[in-house]
């Protein structure tokens, strides 16, 4: 992992307690994003794809006020406020309070809230929860990986031709060349499915839960990829960018896998486009 670079100075907190924090945390803002669903909400348009709305604000406040009741001198790094920072403490909360905004707009059924957690520049837990299902996936560094307590891991598919593969596009998706359509072409003719959920952080899990067998975005964020990052990591998966390098969160290439596949993956990656 990338790291930041921060001086330290909180003393290290036991990662139970932490992980309660975040479990709690998205939870609350998980019953928040449901009232707004039943009760209506407002949407305001980035770009003519890209929207949000006083569900993704209200979530976000929620998370880092619940957080901050408990660790008032950590730092935060959230979607829509960006770097919340009140001193330099080796702790960062990276937030995304509705992974999965235009699903949730239009009332379909998956998203989430994602609370990762750097120390020292290392992601070291994850709490993910989709309210709709009431999953909690939830990890701790060398500790493994659980969905709503009972332990997860990756699927144990062989090939690109068994497998389910998942994969997203960016909001900017009409602006850029690097719009993954190519990579999207390739993969269909080699898997045996392909599926866009439109959350990148509940694809993570699924694939960490073995319903996905592998997963791979372009232009992503570092709230797209911190919780579920350690989540797929402690289900025994694999994590790298389109290289193979080790993943950065900060980079925005992805390559989330069983293990088994992750080369055969890599190799569609790479391919030459004619």
């Amino acid at each position: 992992m990338l790291q930041s670079g921060v001086p330290i100075h909180d003393e290290p907190i036991s990662h139970d307690k932490l992980l309660q924090a975040a479990v709690s945390a998205s939870q609350e803002a998980g019953a928040l994003l449901l009232q707004y669903a039943r009760a209506g909400f407002r949407i305001e348009y980035k770009n003519p794809i890209n929207l949000v709305t006083d569900a993704d604000r209200a979530a976000e406040q929620c998370v880092i006020e619940r957080i901050r009741a408990h660790f008032p001198t950590h730092r935060f790094l959230a979607e829509e406020r960006g770097r919340v920072e009140k001193a330099m403490s080796p702790y960062l909360w990276i937030i995304d309070p509705l992974d999965g905004t235009t699903n949730f707009a239009h009332g379909y059924p998956a998203y989430c809230v994602s609370i990762g957690l750097e120390y020292e520049g290392r992601c070291v837990l994850g709490a993910i929860f989709d309210p709709t299902r009431n999953e909690l996936f939830t990890a701790i560094e060398h500790r493994g990986a659980q969905l709503n307590g009972r332990p997860i891991h990756v699927s144990t598919t062989m090939t690109l031709d068994s497998s389910l593969l998942v994969t997203g596009f960016a909001y900017d998706i009409r602006e850029t060349p690097r719009n993954n359509l190519d990579h999207f072409s390739n993969f269909a003719l080699k898997a045996q499915g392909l599926r866009r959920t439109g959350s990148a952080a509940l694809d993570l899990c699924y694939a960490a839960a073995g319903r996905f067998d592998g997963f791979w975005e372009v232009r992503l964020n570092p709230w797209d990829m911190a919780a579920g990052s350690v989540i797929v990591r402690e289900a025994g998966g694999q994590l790298t960018d389109f290289s193979g390098n080790d993943l950065s969160i900060y980079g925005q290439e992805l390559v989330a896998s069983n293990g088994r596949i992750h080369e055969a993956m890599l190799a569609v990656l790479n391919e030459e486009t004619p």
